[in-house]
C-alpha cells in the first residue's frame, strides 16, 4: 500500500476542487444558453406589442365617450392581422369588439318581494338580464320588463365585483330604463358609444353581448333581417321599428347591446319570437335612436313626458259595428277609434271633438255610442287602442296634432292641443 505525505494529500484535494468547479460552470453555462434559446423561440410566437389593447386598437385613443372622434374597427382590420395571424379579417372584427367591450355589458339580477304563509312580504329571487355602461358615472341602460316590479337590483360585472343599483327612471311604452351603481374610487369604466339606428340596412352585420341563461358575456353574431317591425306588447303598448336579428338571443339577453361593426350600439336586445321558448333565429332589438331620445328624460325626471287626448275611446269590432248600422249610428268605416266620453274642459272638448250619448253594455263593459269616430292623428292611421298610443308615442305636452275623424258619415279634422299623460 502506497502512503501519501501530507503535502501530497492537499495537492489532490486542491486539484480535484478545481476540476469540480470548473464542471458546474460548464453545466450552468449550457443551462443558461438553453434557457436563453428558448425565451427566444417563446416571444417569437407572440406579437409585439405594448399593451393588449394597443394591439387591436393601434389607432383609437379613446371610444368610451360618444363625443370621441371613433375610427371605424373595420379600418383596424389590416394593423390588427399583423398582431393575430391566423384569424380571418371577419374573425378579427368579432375578437375586437368583444375584447373592447365585453366588460361593458353587465348581468342585472334582481329581488322581488313576495307573500309568505303568514301573509308577510318578504324578498325572492326575481328575474335576470342585461345591461350596457353608458357613462363612467355607472348609469346602465336596460329593459323596463327587466327591472319591472323590482325590490332591489344586482349588478354584476366583469371582474367579478358585485354592486346594488338604484332604478334613475323606467318608460314601459318604449320598454327602456335606466340604473345606476356607484363604482369605487378609482374605478374605471368603459362605457359603450351610441351609433345610429336611422341608417341600417337589411342583411348588415351584428354581434350581441348578453348573459343568456346566466351565462355571462356571450357573443353571438348575426344580420339585420328586417327594419320597421311594429311589435305589439301589449292592448297598449306597440314597440315601433324594431330591428329583427338572426343573431342568437335568448332569456338573458333581454337589455343587452346590439352592436354595429364598428363597435358602436345601434339596439337594445329586447325579445324573441320562439314557439318553443329558445331561439329560433328571429330576434328584436329596439333602435338606438329611441334610446338616445328617451334616455335623457329617464335620467333627468323619471320618466318620459308624453302628450294626450283627454278622451276615452273604444276600439271598433265586428258586434259594435253591425249594432251601430241597426241604430242608425253607423260611420262609412269600419276600423277606428269610437270616443265614448270627452273630458269636462280637457283638450279634446276645446277641439270640437264629441263623445258618445248613448249608454250600451258589451259583455262588462259599459260605454256611449253616437260620438265621433278617429281614424287618425298627424296622418298616422288610428284602427286600434295601441296604434293611438303609438301615434302619440313621440309627442309632448302643448304640441298640436292634427286628429281625423268621422261624425256620422262626413270626415272632417280638428287640430288638438297636447295635454300631459298620466301613468
Amino acid at each position: 500500500m502506497k502512503l501519501y505525505s501530507k503535502a501530497q494529500i492537499c495537492m489532490v484535494i486542491a486539484v480535484s476542487v478545481a476540476l469540480t468547479a470548473l464542471s458546474i460552470v460548464g453545466i450552468v453555462f449550457v443551462i443558461d444558453k438553453h434557457a436563453q434559446s428558448q425565451s427566444t423561440m417563446i416571444m417569437a410566437s407572440q406579437p409585439a406589442k405594448d399593451t393588449e389593447e394597443d394591439a387591436y386598437f393601434p389607432e383609437i385613443t379613446s371610444l368610451g365617450s360618444q363625443d370621441d372622434q371613433t375610427v371605424g374597427l373595420p379600418l383596424q382590420i389590416a394593423n390588427s392581422a399583423q398582431s393575430m395571424s391566423g384569424y380571418s379579417a371577419d374573425e378579427i372584427e368579432n375578437i375586437s369588439i368583444y375584447e373592447k367591450y365585453n366588460e361593458s355589458v353587465v348581468n342585472i339580477n334582481t329581488e322581488v318581494l313576495g307573500i309568505n304563509w303568514f301573509l308577510e312580504p318578504v324578498p325572492q329571487s326575481g328575474g335576470s338580464g342585461s345591461g350596457s355602461i353608458i357613462d363612467e358615472q355607472g348609469y346602465i341602460l336596460t329593459n323596463n320588463h327587466v327591472v319591472e316590479g323590482a325590490y332591489k337590483l344586482y349588478v354584476s360585472l366583469a371582474d367579478g365585483s358585485r354592486y346594488e343599483a338604484k332604478l334613475i327612471g323606467t318608460d314601459p311604452e318604449s320598454d327602456l330604463a335606466v340604473i345606476k351603481f356607484s363604482p369605487e374610487p378609482g374605478k374605471k369604466l368603459r362605457p359603450i358609444p351610441f351609433g345610429t339606428s336611422k341608417d341600417l340596412k337589411v342583411g348588415q352585420k351584428v354581434l350581441a353581448i348578453g348573459n343568456p341563461f346566466g351565462l355571462e358575456r356571450t357573443l353571438t353574431a348575426g344580420i339585420i333581417s328586417g327594419l320597421g317591425r311594429p311589435i305589439q306588447e301589449s292592448e297598449t303598448i306597440i314597440l315601433q321599428n324594431m330591428i329583427q336579428t338572426d343573431a342568437s338571443i335568448n332569456p338573458g339577453n333581454s337589455g343587452g347591446p346590439l352592436f354595429n361593426m364598428r363597435g358602436e350600439m345601434i339596439g337594445i336586445n329586447t325579445m324573441i319570437y320562439s314557439p318553443s321558448g329558445g331561439s329560433v333565429g328571429i330576434g328584436f332589438a329596439i333602435p338606438v335612436d329611441t334610446a338616445v331620445r328617451i334616455v335623457p328624460q329617464l335620467i333627468k325626471n323619471g320618466q318620459v313626458r308624453r302628450g294626450w287626448i283627454e278622451m276615452q275611446v273604444i276600439q271598433l269590432f265586428p258586434d259594435l259595428v253591425n249594432y251601430l248600422r241597426q241604430t242608425g249610428k253607423a260611420a262609412p268605416v269600419e276600423t277606428g277609434l269610437l270616443i265614448s266620453t270627452v273630458t269636462s274642459g280637457g283638450n279634446a272638448e276645446k277641439a270640437g271633438l264629441k263623445g258618445g250619448t248613448t249608454a250600451v253594455r258589451y259583455r262588462s263593459t259599459v260605454f256611449y255610442i253616437g260620438g265621433d269616430i278617429i281614424v287618425s292623428i298627424d296622418g298616422k292611421p288610428v284602427t286600434k287602442i295601441a296604434e293611438l298610443y303609438a301615434a302619440l308615442e313621440d309627442t309632448s305636452p302643448g304640441q298640436r296634432v292634427t286628429v281625423e275623424f268621422y261624425r256620422g258619415s262626413k270626415k272632417m279634422s280638428t287640430t288638438v292641443v297636447l295635454a300631459e299623460r298620466k301613468r
